[in-house]
């Protein structure tokens, strides 16, 4: 008879897995985009390079633009 309580209790704890499961689908968290990505391009030189354009370009330097142009 102890492996029907065991088995009872298994399956106790599935159908409290499921409820738990159908409770996160139900009410889902909402996805913060930005945290996902934050420092996935922290080892990429061209991010870097890209970092370095955008820069020029806030502080008045478009000749970085022109140069591109050329290339």
């Amino acid at each position: 008879m102890a492996t029907n309580t065991s088995l009872e209790e298994r399956m106790a704890a599935v159908e409290a897995a499921i409820a738990e499961l159908q409770k996160q689908v139900a009410n889902p968290q909402p996805i913060n985009w930005l945290q996902q990505i934050t420092g996935s391009f922290k080892d990429e030189p061209a991010f870097e390079e890209i970092l370095a354009y955008g820069r020029a370009i806030c502080q008045g330097d478009e000749s970085v633009l022109e140069a591109q142009d050329e290339i």
